[in-house]
């Protein structure tokens, strides 16, 4: 695998940032949202780089907390460490802005987000039923709840 590299995205990032949302997600963020993150002084989007964009994350600053959007890696890229290397890029970001905690939210059905967010010290705090919309069938999914204190992190 080529070097990574993980680092703030721009605007000019855009259309890789699409790309990447259409391959790797069953409902993708729309193009207006990716561009109003990239332009927002309040978001922060974040890229893994493998010779290409191959991941990516957005987090959002709160007044007191900073919340994680959206987390993908693209599925030919899973399993070598890149969701944990965005995952560190938001927290090292959510510090730097002096957030409080980061919260976010996480379908409860995804086991290997919710462990890559316990091992990054998220708890979880709740759960909101019925949140996300089906995948498949029309069954609704609840929505998991977590965060974590970034004060001393």
């Amino acid at each position: 695998m080529p070097e990574r590299r993980l680092r703030r995205l721009t605007g000019a990032d855009l259309v890789a940032l699409d790309a990447l949302e259409r391959a790797g997600q069953g409902q993708p963020w729309p193009t207006a949202q990716l561009q109003a993150a990239l332009a927002s002084p309040d978001h922060a989007v974040l890229g893994v780089e493998a010779a290409e964009l191959v991941g990516h994350a957005v987090v959002a600053r709160q007044p007191f907390d900073a919340e994680l959007e959206t987390i993908l890696v693209a599925p030919a890229h899973r399993g070598r460490g890149l969701a944990g290397m965005l995952l560190r890029g938001v927290i090292e970001q959510a510090q730097d802005w002096g957030c409080e905690r980061l919260l976010l939210e996480v379908r409860a059905s995804n086991a290997p987000a919710i462990a890559l967010y316990r091992r990054a010290g998220l708890v979880e705090d709740g759960r909101r039923r019925g949140y996300y919309p089906p995948l498949t069938g029309t069954v609704r999914e609840d929505a998991l709840l977590m965060s974590r204190p970034l004060g001393g992190a």
